[in-house]
């Protein structure tokens, strides 16, 4: 029996390879000639590298830039050969890099970004996946595009600096001294919401809060990345704010818009990546999951994703995550069966410490209802 376990992270506990991996110890538990076929997955956010560390052939990349609050940080990325590089914005400007007490998007920048992908284009990588989600930002991509030669003015006509804060104070852009590599580079940004630049949806209102903005900040951010956004389509001429996915990130979407990117859902690029559609026709059974599901998961999800591809090719799939929404409706439509891992009430943090037992044991009680 083959069976492909394809499950994003479970956020705060486990990553999508021990996901993969607990799963797979619970089936062949039950029945040791299973034969598992382990493509752990992400959809663009934190964890999107390692999960294709351990299904595609590559060279780890490590370079010094600038970390989320300013400061000289080492990080990571991929190169996949052939001119191809793999870049994580959580591994640089995430908001887990930074302390819950410092979560403030006046203090954090996205420059580093812009840093890592100089140093992608140095090596002469032209063909650029981006995974945007879980930054710990709201500015906008200023920070990224100043790092990739585009200049920023105040009233005063001084230089604008990189932070959140920063972005407050734009009043006028130039992209004349964008590098020009990126002309000759083919960027796709992995990215999984359609949320504008502004407005009730857009970046600040939505995710704002979730990266310490106060409510008078997120009204702040909302008004200075629709002037930001004038300035920016003004000088382009485009019209980039209302596009789906531009609010992705703190408006990074918006950024990489600007700068030529396309927006595509990260689960697909992750899902490509790891040639996750041929190990899916020859399987027998596919096991997804996440943190917690609910209808979101359908829209753009890592393993909403996975469900889609089992359905096209009518394999049976089933959704094994950390919690449920009080709604099934929508994920009974898209998946076999739903099932949390939940064994009894219990708090967030006896979730966390005991996620490994859970999967384990509930993962093992679906082996033995399908195999036996």
């Amino acid at each position: 029996m083959n069976v492909v376990f394809a499950p994003d992270s479970y956020k705060g506990s486990l990553s999508s390879i021990e996901v993969s991996t607990i799963m797979s110890k619970a089936f062949q538990s039950v029945e040791p000639e299973v034969t598992p076929i382990i493509k752990p997955m992400a959809d663009g956010g934190e964890g999107t590298l390692e999960a294709l560390t351990q299904a595609t052939a590559h060279e780890k990349v490590t370079l010094s830039c600038t970390g989320p609050l300013g400061e000289r940080s080492e990080s990571w990325y991929i190169s996949l050969g052939d001119s191809r590089a793999v870049i994580e914005g959580a591994n640089i400007a995430g908001l887990p890099l930074v302390p819950h007490e410092k979560q403030n998007p006046d203090a954090t920048t996205t420059y580093g970004l812009g840093e890592a992908i100089r140093h992608a284009l140095d090596r002469g990588e032209r063909d650029l996946i981006i995974a945007i989600g879980g930054s710990s930002t709201n500015d906008g991509g200023l920070g990224m595009l100043q790092a990739l030669g585009m200049k920023a003015y105040t009233a005063d006509g001084k230089e604008a600096g990189m932070f959140g804060k920063d972005l407050l104070t734009v009043k006028k852009v130039d992209f004349s001294g964008l590098d020009a590599r990126l002309n000759e580079a083919t960027i796709r940004i992995a990215c999984d919401v359609d949320n504008p630049l502004t407005g009730p949806r857009g970046a600040s209102y939505v995710y704002g809060p979730q990266k310490g903005a106060s409510k008078q900040q997120t009204a702040d951010y909302d008004q200075a990345l629709e002037a930001y956004g004038q300035l920016v389509e003004k000088e382009l001429d485009k019209e980039l704010a209302e596009v789906p996915g531009a609010g992705a990130a703190g408006g990074l979407g918006f950024a990489f818009l600007a700068m030529g990117a396309h927006l595509q859902s990260g689960a697909r690029l992750v899902a490509e990546a790891v040639d996750l559609e041929e190990a899916i026709k020859q399987a027998d059974l596919v096991l997804t999951g996440e943190g917690q599901s609910d209808e979101q998961t359908v829209y753009g999800k890592a393993p909403g994703y996975v469900a889609e591809l089992a359905r096209l090719h009518e394999k049976p799939v089933i959704l094994l995550s950390g919690s449920l929404g009080e709604d099934l409706d929508e994920l009974n439509e898209l998946f076999t069966g739903c099932f949390s891992i939940l064994q009894r009430p219990s708090t967030l943090e006896e979730c966390i410490q005991q996620a490994e037992h859970n999967l384990y044991q509930t993962a093992r009680q679906i082996a033995r209802l399908i195999i036996k």
